[in-house]
């Protein structure tokens, strides 16, 4: 088993502090976030991209252009010499993000994801930046879950495992979205056996509001 593999797995041993302060370790954001499932879906990403950034970084760059390249490319037209420069500059451009320092990779990755990051993983930095050119992640500030005007509070909810494991299987063998939208769900219907149907449909409006 890989080193990667090894410490994906060990994320399931954590607990809930170890593992934020794992998730802004890797990607520089920090998170309050009391969801093991989410933080150990999103540190993995972040091993694996860091794994996957490491491998390219040691790929050997290109060798330069012995001196009969060199001849043939200066007698092409000027027309093919230009497409070939303009072709050969972003990889170029590309293979530099290696050479740079956490604090310089931190400005690229400010230019080009969008958004500032703490992280100093160099590995994982250069696979964002590179996902980021390929438009195969979000760019700009990321949408924040809290809405103008509205005060959120997070709930202790403290159960022993194997209680959360049977939850667990009753949500997802309903076809239950996650864990929140069952609690909610859960909450809004014992509400409603009290007769608390005010209360009861301010857990539905919070519910509709996550979708």
């Amino acid at each position: 088993m890989s080193k990667t593999k090894k410490d994906i797995a060990n994320l399931h041993k954590m607990k809930l502090n170890e593992l934020q302060a794992k998730f802004a370790e890797l990607t520089g954001e920090t998170t309050r976030s009391p969801n093991k499932t989410f933080l150990i879906r999103r540190i993995s990403e972040a091993l694996q991209a860091a794994d996957a950034g490491a491998k390219a970084a040691k790929e050997p760059e290109a060798a330069a252009p012995d001196a009969e390249a060199e001849v043939n490319a200066q007698t092409k037209p000027a027309a093919a010499s230009t497409e070939v420069t303009e072709h050969t500059e972003p990889a170029s451009t590309d293979g530099k993000l290696t050479r740079l320092e956490v604090p310089e990779l931190q400005a690229r990755y400010l230019e080009v994801v969008g958004r500032p990051t703490g992280s100093t993983n160099k590995p994982y930095m250069i696979w964002k930046i590179r996902e980021a050119q390929k438009g195969r992640i979000p760019l700009g500030p990321r949408k924040s879950a809290h809405r103008e005007g509205v005060t959120f509070k997070v709930l202790p909810l403290r159960m022993e495992a194997a209680v959360v494991d049977k939850l667990d299987e009753v949500w997802r063998s309903r076809g239950i979205k996650n864990r929140m939208e069952f609690f909610r769900g859960a909450l809004s219907h014992y509400l409603k056996e009290l007769g608390a149907e005010e209360a009861a449909a301010l857990f539905a409006d919070a519910a509709a509001a996550l979708v």
